[in-house]
């Protein structure tokens, strides 16, 4: 059996409403949201008795989600937000984006900073992390 795909990749943040928009600016759809809880989810991650609120964001071609969750039960017990890029697990998110510089200038908007600088790579890639909402690292990427 082959892998299919990959479905999405999941967040958890603290407001739900603030990192919505701040994904819908910069170019996914909101796709839905919904309130899952109950003994079933529990026991897919092992949480047990848990009430989350999700929001699932679609990328413009179709093909990639980002589900964002907010965690009402059980409390969040770890924060990664504002480790550094090369802590070890997960990173952050890429997107390519086809204006860069208009693409920075609207999520600064929504307190987007940018982590470094932007850089050309090679001529083929133009380059830059931010922090998003509640400091998420987000990477964008615009081809030459």
């Amino acid at each position: 059996m082959a892998l299919k795909r990959m479905d999405n990749v999941g967040i958890v943040v603290e407001d739900l409403g603030k990192a919505v928009d701040f994904f819908r600016e910069l170019g996914l759809e909101l796709e839905g949201r919904a309130t899952i809880e109950g003994e079933w989810a529990g026991r897919v991650t092992g949480l047990g008795d848990q009430h989350v609120e999700i929001a699932m964001m679609r990328t413009p071609d179709g093909h990639s989600r980002l589900e964002l969750s907010r965690f009402i039960r059980p409390a969040v017990v770890a924060d990664h937000r504002t480790a550094p890029v090369n802590a070890l697990g997960y990173l952050r998110v890429m997107f390519a984006v086809d204006d860069l510089n208009d693409t920075l200038e609207r999520l600064q908007k929504h307190g987007a900073r940018l982590e470094g600088e932007v850089v050309d790579y090679q001529d083929v890639y133009r380059l830059c992390y931010i922090r998003g909402p509640e400091g998420l690292l987000i990477g964008l990427a615009q081809e030459l």
